[in-house]
């Protein structure tokens, strides 16, 4: 069982930066992958970056490729999301996902743990 639990949203200006935090119980975190995913309004759930469980593979939704950076810290079962360059359709609510079932994934199924979700908003 993993308990996830993100922090780091808020309100910032098109243009600026976020790093968002996804805190994970348990010691076998490291052998999770991790996933990063986001819902606006109206919207399905969207994958936006996902890492393997060492950090050695990482994938990027195009939307966000170049801008967004995830990394991960398994020392402090810890997952980040480096947001830069925002923008105002990159307003959401994000979660951070986690899964034993794969190396990585964009697909939302095959996680098996979500936090709370935190939410972004940017202003134009």
């Amino acid at each position: 069982q993993v308990q996830l639990v993100e922090s780091g949203g808020g309100l910032v200006q098109a243009g600026g930066s976020l790093r968002l935090s996804c805190a994970a119980s348990g010691r076998t975190f490291s052998s999770y992958a991790m996933g990063w995913f986001r819902q606006a309004p109206g919207n399905e759930r969207e994958f936006v970056a996902t890492i393997s469980w060492s950090g050695s593979i990482t994938y990027y939704a195009d939307s966000v490729k170049g801008r967004f950076t995830i990394s991960r810290d398994n020392a402090k079962n810890t997952v980040y999301l480096q947001m830069n360059s925002l923008k105002p359709e990159d307003a959401a609510v994000y979660y951070c996902a986690a899964s034993r079932r794969v190396l990585t994934s964009r697909d939302p199924r095959l996680y098996d743990y979500w936090g709370q979700g935190t939410q972004v908003t940017v202003s134009s």
